[in-house]
């Protein structure tokens, strides 16, 4: 598989085989997620892989909890074609399985990024150079991507930060030194890997200035 097929095929599976994950397979999208860019090449991000049954069930009884608590708050969607409301109603009937047997999943892959001061001041004021997490979540996309090129499905989620506290209890890291910026499970997926639906490219795209509509083909 070449790497834009890696790329446009990977997409959240949320079912999956209890099969087996092999170490190997495990180091090699562990390694691509460390080859990421960072800024400043600080890679801040550790990644706790977990598969121990018993730690796996306890950081699902957490997400449980915090997607039962997220679902209460999301608001009314607004739908423009019937198409939408299918695509919408797939994809959180998926997440509802994915809540009820995250458990089961064979490898759950933690990542995590320190707190630290991320900034600068000058006499100017704040030299905002951005978020601390965007120099992890190329990580865990490279992650998602090396997983596909294998044969494994990932799913991007970060609602058990709703409980944060708890799940890095649970993996026994500091709530004063960490916080979870993804909670990637891992495993063979008994769907179909596939382009996932997405809105047209060209609705996004701005030339020279926002709002300048390029031709591109």
């Amino acid at each position: 598989m070449d790497a834009m097929d890696a790329i446009l095929t990977t997409r959240a599976m949320r079912r999956y085989s209890d099969a087996p994950v092999p170490d190997e397979m495990l180091m090699q999208c562990l390694e691509a997620a460390q080859q990421a860019p960072s800024g400043g090449n600080v890679q801040p991000q550790q990644y706790v892989v977990v598969r121990s049954p018993e730690v796996r069930h306890a950081l699902a009884d957490i997400y449980r909890q915090a997607f039962e608590r997220y679902e209460k708050c999301l608001p009314e969607p607004v739908f423009r074609s019937g198409h939408d409301r299918l695509t919408y109603e797939r994809t959180r009937k998926a997440s509802q399985d994915l809540a009820q047997t995250i458990g089961d999943v064979p490898v759950h892959v933690l990542f995590l990024q320190p707190i630290i001061p991320w900034g600068f001041h000058d006499e100017e004021g704040v030299v905002d150079i951005g978020r601390l997490d965007g120099s992890v979540y190329p990580a865990v996309q490279n992650f998602c991507i090396a997983a596909r090129s294998l044969g494994l499905g990932t799913a991007f989620t970060t609602v058990i930060r709703v409980y944060q506290a708890e799940a890095l209890e649970v993996i026994g890291a500091d709530p004063e030194r960490f916080e979870i910026a993804a909670h990637i499970p891992v495993g063979y997926p008994t769907g179909n890997f596939g382009r996932a639906p997405r809105k047209d490219v060209r609705r996004s795209i701005h030339l020279d200035r926002y709002g300048e509509r390029p031709t591109l083909d």
